[in-house]
Order: structure tokens, then sequence, then C-alpha cells
């Protein structure tokens, strides 16, 4: 590379990764002038472009320094520079007009108020002060209110508002932090906020200290956010906290609160510096935490439950709230349960007449949905259980091996939908957007894929599904693979969650030989069944199933899912054949059963009616539960009896040893639990408590599946274990299996930036059909 005449050279670089709307174009004008850079930058399809002229060292200590001081939201995937031949274009440095081309590029998710933004909120003497909308290029929202990249204010729902001259210098300023903030604005150019109640308009001075008061008194409101509308009340109100349930028809799903700061979180809640951390963090997620000994929390919070969801405050509006109601606050979804959260100020009103009792609205459009994300702690380091709000879309970089495959798109499983667009060795997976059964929410689903495909510029070549041909996202898949001639390539839903665990960590397609630990609720099996405890030799491009839990029947089908006993009664008959009966005895599920035509039930179990066979670590849980008499009758929510076992478990696991089990010999090696429930039923009848039991059982499943492992491991000469599926969201158990297994000497591989549940299948669908096309 040769210098110019004037003694300096030039240099194109360009910066992809997450560096569009975080400040990241005034970070590299304001080093270009520091140390005499002369050139140009601006935002394009793939990123941010550089054109720079300056002395060779200079130049090496500009990207040096670019990459040092990128701004808080950004994130650099890669760096790449060329030689310009050319004179320089200026004789300083400007930050040029955004070029549209190709998409490349990524949108940073929404992140919460900064430090410097809430410092002038809360100053009498700022002009922001009081302002419920005050953000700036390191905070506030992004994905919500953007309709495409590149990421500027007329293609956000910001576009209407147009900014005061005080509004419009800041953000034609390279040296303010507010420039280019496409969402900037203040009390005279931005979004107002107002209350109403079910006649119209309330007029009010103070709209927030207002709500405050409505709260401290025991109404409901709703309360609208950055990705939607949120359902409050006073999270101490026993009375409040019932209403809200039973108008929601909520009956015991935990309810997430929001607390104050860090300081009132510690009231209701034990913290850990990694929780503290978690909490305060841009995504501002909601995190599980272990409900505090001593605490003013409502009894109907958290049924049945040792943990508690909370977040912080992550809006202006927010913080300022809470400043005034200075108590926890539920702050729940703004829908009637299973529906898609209400984001229209119209479809607010009307779809929570009869749960809300006041509205505060505001008039900045909600482009796009968003749920709060919910994370928690595992072993000291954050893992993903709902990926949304402050996390999606940004960007996942998988193993350099996975450049150059075909454009995958994967539309993930029915349940805890995402969706997946894999290009370049990058994946995008989208927001948590719901179960595709309820109507609204698969038509959120279509929008939002639709938003996603257009900002990205994304057309796929392949096309992943579920196996599972009833799935509304297989369906969908098909359809779409009509649309854009792309080929359509069915995944086995444990495959997914494997390759999902593999993709996550960074494991080369070339290097994916794995032992995979898949424990979920259910999937489609490729002999029929369904799965739901497996053991999966294999990686991206294919799997044996070399061992699984004993299938058992699911009697009622769908109903099994919802109705425990039936899962109980299925587990006893093959454990112990017809005379299980007599061995319950004594028993809460003995009289339970006393009502139910069970005759009629062996009956389809014999024949197979409706009675599929399911090798389903979920309903094993849920059998548990039945029998212990912790959760006979029915779920009111995924995952309700098993985490109640989880709950009662915590504090005896330690003590307690684990039941027998045996596992068959020959491939594929079964689990099998009959010396187990023998063993159980003996304890119920004998009156252990209930504690006791579930933390026995949690231990039999962690050792019983340790065992299997090291067994199957050894066999295949494998040292990686990879572990995914909802049920391993359990903290007793994914903890003491990593323990079990890590002292066996494998190396242990989890899931951390996409969930565990089936919120991860997109990512593992997208993995695998992109190396099955690239062979």
């Amino acid at each position: 590379m040769s210098a110019s005449p004037t003694g300096k050279e030039g240099r194109r670089i360009k910066i992809s990764g997450l560096v569009q709307g975080v400040g990241f174009r005034p970070t590299v004008w304001r080093l270009a002038r520091e140390l005499g850079v002369l050139g140009s930058v601006l935002n394009d399809g793939q990123g941010v472009e550089i054109k720079a002229w300056g002395a060779p060292s200079t130049l090496d200590a500009f990207v040096k320094k670019i990459q040092c001081d990128a701004p808080p939201l950004s994130r650099i995937d890669a760096v790449v520079s060329e030689a310009l031949e050319d004179e320089p274009e200026t004789d300083t440095f400007q930050i040029a007009q955004s070029r549209q081309n190709k998409v490349s590029t990524g949108i940073v998710a929404d992140a919460a108020t900064c430090a410097s933004c809430l410092e002038e909120v809360f100053d009498p003497a700022d002009r922001r002060y009081g302002y419920a909308f005050t953000n700036c290029t390191h905070c506030g929202p992004r994905l919500s209110i953007v309709e495409g990249i590149p990421y500027d204010r007329a293609r956000t729902s910001m576009a209407p508002f147009i900014m005061c001259p005080a509004c419009q210098n800041e953000y034609e300023d390279p040296s303010d932090r507010r420039f280019h903030a496409q969402p900037n604005a203040c009390p005279i150019c931005g979004p107002k906020i107002w209350l109403e109640d079910q006649t119209g308009v309330i007029e009010s001075s103070d709209a927030i200290s207002q709500l405050a008061d409505w709260l401290r008194g025991g109404a409901i409101v709703a309360i609208k956010g950055i990705g939607g509308f949120h359902l409050a009340c006073d999270a101490t109100n026993n009375a409040a906290v019932a209403d809200l349930r039973k108008r929601k028809h909520r009956p015991h799903k935990p309810l997430a609160l929001m607390v104050r700061d860090l300081e009132m979180a510690e009231e209701v809640a034990r913290l850990s510096e990694a929780d503290c951390h978690l909490l305060s963090s841009a995504a501002a997620p909601i995190v599980l935490l272990p409900t505090a000994p001593a605490n003013s929390l409502a009894e109907g919070i958290a049924p049945g439950q040792d943990r508690v969801g909370c977040m912080l405050p992550y809006t202006p509006l927010h913080h300022l709230l809470m400043r005034h109601v200075d108590r926890p606050i539920v702050l729940t979804s703004g829908n009637v349960s299973d529906e898609p959260q209400v984001i229209d100020n119209i479809e607010a009103v009307s779809r929570l007449k009869g749960i809300a009792d006041y509205w505060l609205m505001h008039d900045r459009e909600i482009i796009n949905r968003l749920d709060d994300s919910v994370m928690r702690t595992v072993k000291g380091h954050p893992s993903i259980l709902r990926r949304a709000r402050g996390l999606a879309p940004e960007t996942l970089v998988l193993h350099k091996d996975f450049r150059g495959t075909p454009n995958v798109l994967a539309l993930g499983g029915e349940l805890k939908s995402t969706f997946c667009l894999l290009r370049n060795g990058e994946a995008i997976v989208s927001q948590h957007v719901g179960d595709l059964k309820d109507p609204g929410v698969l038509a959120d689903f279509r929008k939002a894929l639709d938003f996603y495909l257009e900002a990205f510029d994304f057309r796929p070549d392949v096309i992943a599904v579920d196996r599972h041909p009833d799935y509304l996202s297989t369906r969908e898949g098909e359809r779409l693979a009509g649309v854009f001639g792309a080929r359509l390539v069915p995944v086995q839903h444990h495959h997914a969650h494997l390759s999902s665990c593999l993709a996550e960590n960074y494991v080369s397609p070339d290097d994916e030989q794995s032992l995979g630990i898949v424990f979920d609720g259910l999937g489609l099996g490729d002999d029929g069944t369904i799965w739901g405890g497996e053991f999966l030799v294999g990686g991206y491009s294919g799997f044996e199933r070399v061992g699984h839990f004993q299938p058992v029947a699911l009697p009622g089908g769908a109903l099994a899912m919802n109705e425990p006993w039936r899962n109980a009664v299925a587990h006893l008959l093959a454990a112990f054949g017809p005379e299980y009966l007599g061995r319950l005895v004594g028993t809460p599920l003995s009289d339970l059963l006393a009502g139910k035509q069970l005759s009629v039930l062996h009956r389809s179990i014999e024949a197979g009616l409706n009675a599929p066979l399911s090798s389903s670590a979920g309903r094993l849980f849920e059998a548990v539960a039945a029998v212990t008499g912790v959760n006979c009758i029915a779920q009111s929510y995924e995952g309700h009896a098993a985490m109640h076992l989880e709950s009662l478990a915590r504090k005896h696991v330690d003590q307690e040893v684990a039941y027998p089990v045996t596992h068959s010999r020959e491939v594929p090696r079964i689990i099998s639990w009959a010396s187990m429930w023998e063993a159980l039923v003996d304890d119920v009848r004998n009156g252990v408590d209930a504690g006791r039991i579930a933390a026995r059982f949690h231990n039999t499943l962690i050792d019983g599946s340790a065992e299997m492992a090291e067994t199957i491991a050894t066999e295949y000469g494998l040292k990686r274990i990879a572990l995914s599926g909802g049920v391993l969201q359990n903290q007793i158990l994914l903890e003491r299996l990593i323990d079990a297994l890590e002292e066996r000497g494998f190396e242990v591989l989890t899931q951390a930036r996409v969930p565990a549940n089936d919120g991860g299948l997109s990512l593992g669908q997208a993995a695998t059909a992109a190396v099955m096309a690239r062979e």
C-alpha cells in the first residue's frame, strides 16, 4: 500500500455487526477528529463504511480505537480494510448520508434508559424533566418502532413527530449523544401520554402521579409501554392480585413484578452479584430470583413457587411511575391469557375492557410487538428462558464454517414459536411470538415474518420446518416454500434441539459428533411415537436415537398434557399392570381415581386408541406430581406441575438419595422407571413429605441420566455432551446434571443465547438445514 503525494494513505474500512442506531458514526467521527484523520463515515446495508486518509500508523491507531471505544450497545463482528488510491475527498472528517443497498446489518434491540437520560428526567432544571420518552443513542426503543433498514427516523414510528429546533440541533450535532438518535424528542415535539377509563379521556395535570394513586388504591391499570400494553396492580395487595387473576383468567401462572431499584428487589428476593448485573443490563429482562423468606408480596404472586420474576424500570415512564408508587407492582402482559399482547390504543380499550379499570395511553405507534424477555442465572452465568424485548433481533454469529451456506428460513415449532433467518454464518432469531394455535398469535407470527424478510432483504433458498405435519408453523413453511420456490427440509424436533445447542456454542459442522440429552414435553419421533426423553448421537447433519425413556401411553392424547392424573395412570399401569390400584390405597391419587372411568381408560391404552406412546420427560414429571398429590387434577399453564415439584424439592435435594432405576443394554438403551415407582409409591403411602419425594425423584432423574450418558458416550468414543429441551430449564436438574457429567470428565454444552425450550428450535432447524443443503 503506497502513500499519496500528500503523504497520506487511503483506506476503505467496512465494519459489520450491530453498528447502526447505536451512536457508531459519531464515535468514529469523534475519534477521527482526535487523531487528525480525514474522510467520511456512513451507514449502508452491510453496516458502517469509512473512507479514511492519514499516516499509516495513524490509521492503524484509528482502527484500534474504534474497536476499543465502540458505543455500549454496539457489537463489532468484522472489520475489513482495503486500499484507496484516491486523494482525500475533504480536508476534514464528515458523517455522510446513509446509503441503501443489500441489507446484511442487524437491528439493535430496544435498550433500557441509560444513566445520562435518567439524570435528565429527574433534574428539575433540565428541559426533559419528567418526560416519559427521553432517550439517546445509548438507550430507548429500536425494534419496537422500526419499519426497515437503514435505521433512519423516516423508517420508524417517530416519523410523524417533527423535531423542535432544540431537538433538531442535538440530532444534527455529531458531538452530541443524541446525534441521529432516531426516537429523539422532548415535551415540546415528542409523544404525549394521557389517561382514559371506559368512558373516554380523563383530564389530569399529572397522569403518572394519578396512575400511582389508583395503583395504591387497589385498581388494575393498563399501561402502554415499548412493545405492548401491560396490566399492573399493587403487588402487595392480596385483593388486587386476586382480582387481576380472575379478570385475566390466569389462576396460577406466576406474575412478573417491577421493582423501583435493586434495593427494592432485595426486599422481595435474594440477589447474587450476577443477578444484579442481569437486572441492571441494557436488556432489562425479567429475572427469575429466589423469593426472600420474609417479604410483603401478595400470596397470589407465584402460587406454589419459590422463585419470583422481577424486572427494573426500563423506560422513563416506568422510572417515573415507580418513584411515585414506591412499592413493587405486578406488570404482566396486557391480554387475556394465551392471546397476543395488545399494542394498539383502540384495541386496548376494547380487548382489556373488564380487566383494566384505567388506561395510560401514548401516541407513539408500536410497530413490532415485544413481550418482556425472561432470564435467570445458571452457575453464575446468564441464561435466556424467553428471548424478546432487549434481546431480539440481535444477530447470533455461528461458527465460521457456516459461511457460504444457502439462505435458510426456519419456522420453529408451534408453542413458544420463533423463526430464524440464517445467512452467511449469522442467525437472526425473532422475538418470542407465542402459541400459534391462537389465531391472533398466528397473525402476529405472519406479520413479524413479513417484516423480517423485508427489513433484512432476505429471500430463502431453503425453508426448514418441524417434522410434525400438523404444526401450523410446518404448514406455513410448506406455503412459503411454494411462494419462494425454496427447498423444504423437515427437521425432527429433538434433532433441532440438539443442533440449536451446538450452533449457539460455535460448534463447527465439521466437528459435530456429540451426545445430545434432550428432555422436553413432546415432539414427533421418526418412529411415529411421541418423543421427549432422548439420548441422541450425532450433530447437524443427522443423528441416531441411542437411548430414551421407557415409552408410556398418553391416555386421551392432548388431554394428558393438561391432566396429570392421566399420566400417572399410564405410568403406574406400565410399571405394575392392572394391580396398580391396590398399591395406591391410602394415597391422594386413589381418592381422585375412584371417580374416574378407569376401565375405559385402560382399554384405550391397551388398544392404542387416542393413547399414543411417548417417552416424554415432561409427562413423567406430571405423573410424579399426581402420585405425590402435588397436582392431580389439572394444569392451568405449561409446566405447572413440574415447576411445583421443583420448588418443593429444592430445600431437600442435598439431603436425599435417588430411587433405583434400570436401563437396558441393547441399543437403543431404555431407562425403565418401574423400580422407581415401586419405591416412590411406598413413600407416598407411608406419608413421606412431598418435598422429600420430589427431591428423591430429581436425584433419580439426574443419576439415571448421567449413568446412561456415560455408558453411551464411552461406547461411541464421545467427550462432548449437549443439553437441551424445555424440561432442562428446571434449574435443579440442569445444574446437577452438569455437575454429574463434568465429574465424569465430559465437556458439557448448555443453552444460554437462545432458550433450551421450543423458543430455540428455529435456530437448530436453520443450522441443520444449512448443513444438509451444503452437503
